[in-house]
């Protein structure tokens, strides 16, 4: 098999795995009395973009974004899947960073192909981190550290009335 084929081959057996994983969530979710604050079916998605995107652990990420948190309330809300969730997480796999990014990026477009504008927010929000990291790759240059400075505080008026 050529590259390319196997390849092509590969990403079709990893987004079955995927779809496996939401579709088992998506199953448990449908019980409301499941659901945590703010609910929405998007999370689903996004969170387990989160979850790909940690397992990939890709070396161009920032260094602030080297793993995204997960919602302490969805974890629970996923109850005994989640350690199987995880482990068929884990068996994605891939040759190369640009192979993971390129899986990543389809997935996330699969995922808003699914949603309206106002259930997107936080896979936009992810897929706007992912394609930060993207351009990196694409121009070969490596993360720079984030440097977070706290302001110089202002000089403070004697007077009450103008602080």
């Amino acid at each position: 098999m050529y590259n390319a084929e196997k390849l092509i081959f590969e990403m079709i057996i990893m987004k079955e795995k995927v779809t496996k994983v939401l579709e088992i969530w998506h199953k448990r979710f449908e019980d409301e009395a499941l659901h945590y604050s703010e609910f929405e079916s998007s999370d689903i998605e996004y969170f387990v973009g989160c979850l790909l995107y940690n397992h990939f652990a890709f070396s161009k990420a920032l260094d602030t974004m080297k793993t995204i948190d997960l919602s302490y309330d969805f974890i629970e809300s996923c109850g005994d899947e989640f350690d199987g969730i995880m482990d068929s997480i884990k068996t994605i796999t891939f040759d190369t960073e640009v192979e993971k990014l390129e899986f990543l990026q389809n997935y996330i477009e699969d995922s808003k192909a699914k949603y309206n504008d106002d259930e997107l927010y936080l896979i936009n929000r992810l897929a706007y981190h992912i394609d930060g990291m993207a351009q990196r790759y694409r121009s070969e240059i490596e993360a720079q550290k984030v440097e977070f400075k706290a302001p110089k505080p202002k000089v403070r008026s004697a007077n009450p009335l103008l602080r």
